[in-house]
Order: C-alpha cells, then sequence, then structure tokens
C-alpha cells in the first residue's frame, strides 16, 4: 500500500513529483551519464536518515520525502546525481565495492558529482580574511562623502581582482561550489538578465539560469544559478541581492520625484540601472588594465562548469526599445555605491554581512 502524501503534497502532487524525477533522470543520463544507464523506479523515502539511496536487488532510486519538502530542488538534483552515481558503478561498471569506493569516487571527480554528500565547500581561512577586508571596504562605502564612498567600493573590487589573480592556478585546492540565488519564476525581466550578465563579468562566477521543479506548486520555473569559489559566490550572492533592492528604491524615488503614479516603465527603469552600473563597472576594469591587473577567464573554473553542465546551450537575447525611464535608469545605476547593510535587502548570508 502507498505511503499518504505528506506535508503539504497532495497525492496529485505527488505523482506530479514523481513524474519530475523521472524527467531529470532521464535528462541527467543524457547529460552525464551517455544514456548508459536504464531507468529504475523511484520511490520517496519516509524513514531513515538517508537523503536517497540506490537499492540493487529491487533497481529502486530513493529520495528522503523530508528532501523534496524542505530543501531547494537544486539540492535534489545533487543527491540525485549522486545515486545515479552509485547506479552506473553497480550496472555498467559492474564494480562490487563498499558505498563509497575507488570506482565511484573516481566517477564522481569525472562527472564533478559530490562524492561525500557533505555539502559545498566553506570558504578557506585565507578567503575568509579577503571577505572580512572586503566587509571593511564596503562599510567605508557608507561614506557621506560621494567621493570616499565610490574610493572605498573601487578599492573593493579592486581587493577582490588581485586576490582573484594571485589564487588563479591554485584554486583547486579550495574548490569550486554553486549557488541559486533570487526567486524562481516562469520568465525574468531583462534587468535580472542584465544582472546575471555583470555579475559573470565583473564578480568571478559563471551565471547561467537553470530549471528547476517547485514540489508544492507542481510546475516548473527558472532560476540563476552562480558557480565559483565559495568567497567568490558569497559577494556574488550579496551584489546580486543588493542590486535588485537598491534598483527598486530607486524606481519608488523617481517615481516621487517625478510625479509618476503608474509601474508601466518600472522594469525599463531597472533595465537602465544595471546598464549604467555595468558602465561603471566596466571604467573600474579599464583602470585596472592600466594598472596591469589583467582577468583572463579561470580555466579551472571552466572546467568545473563544463562537467556541471556538459551539454549547454547558450542563447542571446536584446532589449526593447528603450524610453526615457532608460535614460533616467542608467543615470541612476551609474551612482550606485554598494556596500553593507541594504534595509529591505537580502537576508545576511555570512560574515561579509554582518555588523
Amino acid at each position: 500500500m502507498p505511503s499518504p502524501p505528506s506535508r503539504g503534497l497532495t497525492t496529485e502532487l505527488e505523482a506530479a513529483l514523481l513524474r519530475a524525477l523521472t524527467h531529470d533522470y532521464k535528462h541527467l543520463n543524457w547529460s552525464h551519464f551517455r544514456d548508459r544507464l536504464t531507468e529504475p523506479t523511484f520511490e520517496l523515502l519516509d524513514s531513515g536518515s538517508d537523503l536517497g539511496r540506490w537499492v540493487p536487488d529491487t533497481r529502486t532510486l530513493q529520495i528522503a520525502r523530508r528532501l523534496v519538502i524542505e530543501q531547494p530542488w537544486g539540492v535534489v538534483i545533487e543527491v540525485l546525481k549522486h545515486e545515479m552515481a552509485h547506479q552506473y558503478v553497480h550496472e555498467v561498471l559492474g564494480a562490487r565495492e563498499t558505498a563509497h569506493g575507488p570506482a565511484f569516487r573516481a566517477l564522481c571527480e569525472q562527472l564533478g558529482i559530490d562524492a561525500s554528500a557533505r555539502g559545498v565547500p566553506r570558504a578557506s581561512d585565507e578567503e575568509q580574511r579577503v571577505l572580512d577586508r572586503v566587509g571593511k571596504l564596503l562599510a567605508l562605502a557608507e561614506s557621506p562623502n560621494v567621493n570616499e564612498a565610490r574610493a572605498a567600493m573601487a578599492a573593493a573590487q579592486k581587493l577582490l581582482l588581485k586576490h582573484n589573480l594571485e589564487a588563479r592556478g591554485r584554486t583547486h585546492a579550495r574548490g569550486y561550489a554553486y549557488r541559486h540565488v533570487g526567486a524562481p519564476a516562469t520568465r525574468h525581466a531583462e534587468h535580472e538578465k542584465m544582472l546575471a550578465t555583470l555579475l559573470g563579468k565583473h564578480f568571478f562566477v559563471e551565471a547561467i539560469w537553470i530549471p528547476i521543479y517547485l514540489p508544492l506548486a507542481g510546475r516548473r520555473v527558472s532560476v540563476l544559478e552562480l558557480i565559483g569559489t565559495p568567497a567568490n559566490l558569497e559577494i556574488a550572492e550579496y551584489v546580486h541581492g543588493y542590486l535588485l533592492a537598491t534598483g527598486d528604491r530607486l524606481w519608488r524615488d523617481h517615481k516621487r520625484e517625478a510625479n509618476i503614479t503608474s509601474d508601466r516603465d518600472r522594469r525599463t527603469f531597472l533595465s537602465g540601472v544595471m546598464s549604467g552600473f555595468a558602465a561603471k563597472l566596466a571604467e573600474q576594469a579599464k583602470e585596472h588594465r592600466e594598472q596591469g591587473l589583467v582577468w583572463v577567464r579561470d580555466a579551472d573554473l571552466d572546467a568545473y562548469f563544463g562537467k556541471r553542465h556538459p551539454r549547454v546551450r547558450t542563447f542571446s537575447y536584446g532589449g526593447g526599445r528603450k524610453r526615457e525611464a532608460f535614460v533616467h535608469g542608467r543615470t541612476a545605476g551609474g551612482a550606485i555605491v554598494i556596500h553593507r547593510g541594504v534595509t529591505g535587502g537580502p537576508v545576511a548570508r555570512g560574515r561579509l554581512l554582518k555588523a
């Protein structure tokens, strides 16, 4: 007899969830395992501390109910990949070894799968020192003196650049991780896509929009995934939340000052904000190049990204016709100075955001 649905999962939602797991299994089988796996039976695991299990005798792949209810879909996918690796070792390689034996570890290394299931890497002591220094510079950026504030933010960006230049070539010792940021949605506005591009270009992370499933809503949406070192992810996520919150505040200010009563031009204005801030960062990058601080792509990060997303389709998008609101937004974006502590902004995460 099937187990009753748990906390928020109706019978229909549970059936849809199992279909979603099957769908993502098929995609991962194609993208990571070259279609060499044979689809198993899927079950939701009710008891025990395991997040997932591969049961060879019954060819069953189990995922914990509490996992799909309590954790983001990205975590569910990581557990699914982990269990698929166990299936691959057993059925394709024919290896008979302990659960996390050498064949399993080698496969996970090859495919960029977490073999230990211990979670994402944390910032090293060295990276934490950099985060602390960046946090202090962003605190200085709260200065009411415009020139001092801008100088402090520029110094923080320069510090990040120097740290990543010095660390390149030994980043394998720190490890890479991923993080999902922002609100999942069916469609994302142009300014959100511009922000993703900005982060990938200026904050030493890779950005990609990926599909995820919402078990309690029974539908698929997409979310922004950032990939990089723990320290770079910490900063990129902070900047992402800061710019979204600041953009909304700037729009409210613009509405009040221009006596605008509707939000018809809000997204156009926000696209201008991102464009203006990106132009500001581009000017800083030009100054850094003139000082001999030249950044080229991180080959180790590219390799990790390729393992995590081995079959990626790229596309470009163009913004619509720009209106006066875009010009006002671009001017406002060019004046943004990032500093610590945004009222109503992102939830504090990590030491960077602490007072």
